[in-house]
């Protein structure tokens, strides 16, 4: 069974978790380190919410609408800006008035807090 958000937190509670964990900085991971699971990982989830997903307990995905082609490719391209200043590099799909986010730390195969932190930053570009 996937992460849910918890249905009892407000919009605001859920938006200042939301933006503590943007205030943070990715760090680089190190091989070896375990990927979250269990309450670890339903925790951060419910701090990012948002409409972020965890897939197979293994990724993060959203998906972000758009008016426009162009619109979404601003947003894919302040993405890519993001990623490249955290070192830390999310699979971006852009199509015609879409942009689909995943996510997931490649050194451990699955999430880290760093995920979390990255899917907030992007959530403050949109």
């Amino acid at each position: 069974m996937e992460p849910r958000i918890s249905e009892g937190l407000g919009t605001e509670r859920l938006n200042l978790f939301m933006r503590d964990l943007a205030q943070k900085e990715c760090v680089p991971c190190k091989a070896g380190l375990p990927p979250l699971q269990g309450q670890g990982l339903a925790d951060l989830l419910e701090k990012l919410g948002n409409g972020w997903r965890v897939i197979g307990g293994h990724h993060l995905e959203k998906e972000f609408t758009f008016k426009n082609f162009r619109e979404a490719l601003v947003f894919t391209n302040k993405v890519g800006e993001l990623a490249e200043q955290q070192r830390h590099h999310p699979d971006l799909g852009l199509s015609w008035g879409r942009v689909n986010i995943t996510i997931w730390t490649h050194k451990i195969d699955g999430l880290s807090e760093s995920d979390f932190i990255l899917a907030a930053k992007i959530d403050l570009l949109g």
